[in-house]
């Protein structure tokens, strides 16, 4: 304060020296009276800024830290130090320089003039949490996206704060009180919450994981939504009736700590999931992951939980999924389009009926699901199946069967495929190949590729006699769109195969001159 008392008073000594020489060189002694007013007022507003500036107002923020660099300089130096554990209770920090060190789970209780200490870049930038780790008393207030990271609140009063979307990475908070507080959203990865009282506490898609303690939570209920479903007053509460017993919060989130989840906003396509799982569990082989649940939220939106084991790497488990999924999304409604002629709503909307728990049950959960593990096949039957149960598996096992339960026969395909083409008419250039002898090497490339499923094999070579069929009167209209659609779906069924794959390569060349050859451009 000094410091800016000092700044204002030269200013307003500059200012009545300005006056006075240009009221003397102008209009005599009523003009320096009102250069010197002039002069005052803008002094003392000044020094308002000043005086706000240190009461912590956001909009002047940059005057304070000026001034606190200026009265840290020379005063206790922690810059750069790793203070991890560090207990500070009871001390005078004024002018003390925290830039850049670590703080993570310092004890600030009770310690004096800290609002006074240079503290850029670390937690203690906002006077809001300065406040709360030194008196431990939050109680009621607003912390909403806050940065807490590495806070130390052991016994701190958060009754019914709101810590929506806070950033409490590495904090503890043994022995606090939580209850009825909002911790929706919160980043609570390797959190101390031991002994805490969390009744009524709000955990809406909290972030945790194993590193998270949770040890003899004091809780008789908690809620899992922030606000009431529509139209109701149904918050998820847990349990859903009475109290927890001793121990039973933990173990309520032991599967939590344990499993990522998997989020998806506008229903699943099971075919592209399947991929990915598999694409991931390759990515991933070191790891043992199991499908643990499926739940159906509502509006299109749909949670598959992943059992992980302890230790395992759930951020890169969850971002390896998301990629891969994505890429087999594209690669699957490239075939929808084709097959469907169908628009992006229209996809968006397919996978929107398939989130439905209707069709869930009847894609899922009512057949078997054979999750295949570091060569392990793990078998849950959910209900009885039948003959025609459709099989969603991870792996290789149950590649060989369609939608209906029926094995593919692919000799019978490839021969009727065969029978098409050899119905055209061969090229007169022996040189130069025609459209018998293109549509042959794209069914040998077809048949000869290792990495494409059965079941996409064997559309592939239905859209291949489909394109031998076109040949036969490539001018005709109805055939040149049967072509179009034959091609945009065999592009779609390769584009989930590596770049490199083989079959690839030969359908970048294959493909374009099949298309002039059918007047397709």
């Amino acid at each position: 304060f000094f410091f800016i008392f000092f700044i204002r008073f030269f200013e307003f000594a500059f200012l009545v020296a300005f006056a006075f020489a240009f009221g003397g060189a102008f209009a005599g002694a009523f003009a320096r009276a009102f250069a010197v007013a002039v002069a005052g007022a803008f002094t003392l507003f000044s020094a308002y800024i000043g005086w706000r500036s240190l009461m912590g107002d956001e909009k002047d923020a940059w005057i304070r830290s000026f001034a606190l660099a200026f009265a840290a300089t020379g005063g206790t130096s922690f810059r750069n130090a790793d203070l991890t554990d560090a207990d500070f209770t009871g001390a005078i920090l004024k002018n003390t320089d925290f830039r850049k060190a670590n703080l993570t789970r310092t004890r600030f209780y009770e310690a004096k003039k800290l609002d006074f200490a240079r503290v850029d870049d670390t937690i203690l930038t906002k006077l809001a949490v300065i406040k709360l780790l030194v008196t431990g008393n939050g109680r009621g207030k607003s912390y909403a996206g806050a940065n807490l990271k590495g806070a130390n609140l052991i016994g701190a009063d958060l009754k019914e704060a709101n810590l929506k979307d806070v950033d409490i990475t590495e904090a503890t908070f043994q022995g606090a009180c939580l209850e009825r507080a909002n911790l929706t959203l919160a980043q609570a990865v390797g959190t101390n919450f031991t002994s805490a009282q969390m009744t009524s506490a709000c955990v809406e898609a909290w972030n945790i994981e194993s590193t998270t303690k949770l040890d003899n939570i004091d809780c008789r209920f908690i809620y899992l939504l922030e606000h009431p479903k529509p139209e109701t007053d149904d918050r998820e509460r847990r349990p859903s009736s009475g109290e927890f017993q001793p121990g039973e919060f933990t173990k309520l989130f032991e599967e939590v700590l344990n499993t990522v989840d998997l989020i998806f906003r506008n229903g699943i396509d099971w075919k592209a999931f399947v991929n990915a799982f598999q694409t991931v569990q390759d990515q991933n082989a070191d790891t043992e992951l199991a499908l643990q649940s499926i739940e159906n939220k509502g509006d299109g939106v749909v949670v598959v939980k992943v059992g992980v084991p302890d230790g395992a790497d759930k951020e890169k488990i969850h971002s390896d999924f998301t990629q891969s999924y994505q890429l087999a999304l594209q690669a699957v409604e490239e075939k929808y389009k084709a097959q469907l002629q169908a628009k992006d709503e229209q996809i968006v909307v397919y996978r929107q009926q398939s989130g439905e728990m209707a069709e869930i049950v009847r894609l899922l959960a009512n057949k078997p699901i054979n999750v295949q593990v570091d060569n392990k096949v793990e078998n849950k039957n959910m209900t009885n199946s039948n003959d025609a149960s459709r099989k969603i598996e991870i792996g290789s096992v149950g590649r060989d069967f369609n939608a209906s339960g029926q094995a593919l026969n692919l000799g019978d395909i490839s021969g009727t495929v065969t029978n098409t083409i050899n119905q055209l008419p061969a090229s007169p250039e022996p040189e130069k190949p025609g459209i018998k002898e293109l549509l042959t090497q794209l069914q040998a490339a077809i048949e000869a590729d290792t990495n494409l499923p059965q079941e996409d094999k064997a559309e592939a070579l239905e859209q291949v006699k489909a394109l031998a069929e076109a040949g036969k009167s490539p001018q005709e209209g109805g055939m040149q769109k049967a072509a179009k659609t034959a091609i945009k779906i065999l592009k779609g069924t390769i584009s989930s195969l590596p770049s490199a794959t083989k079959l690839v390569e030969q359908c970048s060349n294959l493909l374009p001159l099949i298309s002039n050859f059918l007047g397709l451009g």
